[in-house]
């Protein structure tokens, strides 16, 4: 590492420090290291939502702070209708309870998901000679951590010990994520084949398939595994895995700005056309074949309050400065009654 950015780097540990409030003594023997602590809870939301910036689907879904580690969702909505009558003359007793959050099927648990990297000496001396070090140094795998955060959402189906991501590349074994929850707990709301194959559900216009048109699948799904009360819901969005896209059935466009930040942000793309009446989006890391009807802000990401870990240790037999995070989080579905998942699905006839 150069002169020039060890000051740099320097300074924007000693900016870290005192942001959460520690004092010197944190820093180990003077090096450019900090010996293990708890991110200050206000810096801990500043992360959070520094996340759902650069990320337009994490903006859209609730990112939600809890404080214990295991409890009840926390449902972020009204589930249930309020209007009723008591007869209270002949001494029954009026009984409000929580609208939020109808169904109590599971509960969530936040779990220790670790977020390392390294930042290598040859990439801090080339950003030592920008104005912007110290944002560089923070900002630079804000990205890919909201990517993994929705990348373990619709794939995790399992919370492993011990991660294998050469075995696991969309990090399946790192926590529970949204679809898991659905095939897990609501399995009637899932439809993983058709009446022609026990493994796919065929969609075609030239016969021989469970459904003529994606429309008609949509409008099938809508109205038999939603809940009656959400079949109306106007926030209702049908996400699309990538082999659906199509021109035969529709066309993906993209409102993406112009500007690099906004077309990092910009991860949810809407589709030219609606499916059964619904509007139509493609996600990042949704399974391919598969789509699901849902309102976004019945997806949630939930992160323990006071969990966050950091430490930042200079490795310098590797020529690198490891940094060392950890936060305690989990997914959840709000309302199983307002979401439906298909997969397997085939475009084509049965052959």
């Amino acid at each position: 590492m150069q002169n020039q950015t060890r000051v740099l780097f320097n300074a924007y540990l000693g900016q870290v420090a005192k942001l959460n409030g520690l004092d010197g003594n944190f820093f180990a023997n003077g090096s450019t290291e900090i010996k293990k602590f708890a991110v200050a809870p206000a810096i801990e939301q500043r992360l959070q939502a520094k996340l759902q910036t650069t990320s337009d689907f994490l903006s859209r879904i609730n990112v939600i702070p809890v404080v214990p580690q295991m409890g009840d969702r926390v449902g972020v909505g009204v589930t249930r209708t309020l209007a009723g009558r008591t007869n209270t003359a002949a001494g029954q007793r009026r009984t409000p309870t929580s609208p939020f959050g109808s169904d109590t099927i599971d509960q969530y648990i936040c779990k220790k998901t670790d977020y390392d990297y390294a930042w290598p000496y040859a990439l801090l001396d080339a950003w030592a000679h920008r104005p912007e070090f110290q944002q560089l140094c923070r900002d630079a795998v804000i990205v890919q951590k909201a990517q993994d955060i929705i990348m373990i959402g619709f794939n995790g189906v399992d919370a492993k010990p011990q991660t294998d991501r050469a075995a696991y590349p969309l990090l399946q074994d790192v926590n529970f994520g949204w679809l898991y929850k659905m095939r897990t707990y609501a399995p009637a709301r899932v439809m993983s084949h058709g009446g022609l194959d026990q493994a796919k559900v065929y969609v075609s216009e030239t016969g021989n398939a469970d459904y003529e048109n994606l429309d008609a699948l949509v409008f099938d799904v809508t109205h038999n595994l939603l809940h009656e009360q959400f079949r109306g819901s106007t926030d209702l969005v049908v996400i699309v895995g990538s082999d659906l896209v199509h021109e035969k059935y529709f066309k993906i466009v993209s409102e993406a700005g112009n500007t690099a930040t906004e077309m990092v942000a910009r991860d949810v793309l809407m589709s030219s056309r609606q499916l059964g009446g619904k509007p139509t989006i493609m996600v990042p890391h949704f399974p391919a074949n598969a789509l699901m009807v849902t309102s976004l802000k019945n997806l949630s990401y939930y992160w323990q309050v006071g969990s966050a870990r950091r430490n930042v240790v200079e490795e310098s037999s590797l020529d690198q400065i490891a940094n060392y995070e950890s936060v305690n989080d989990a997914f959840m579905v709000e309302e199983y009654g307002k979401a439906a998942l298909v997969e397997n699905i085939q475009l084509g006839p049965k052959s």
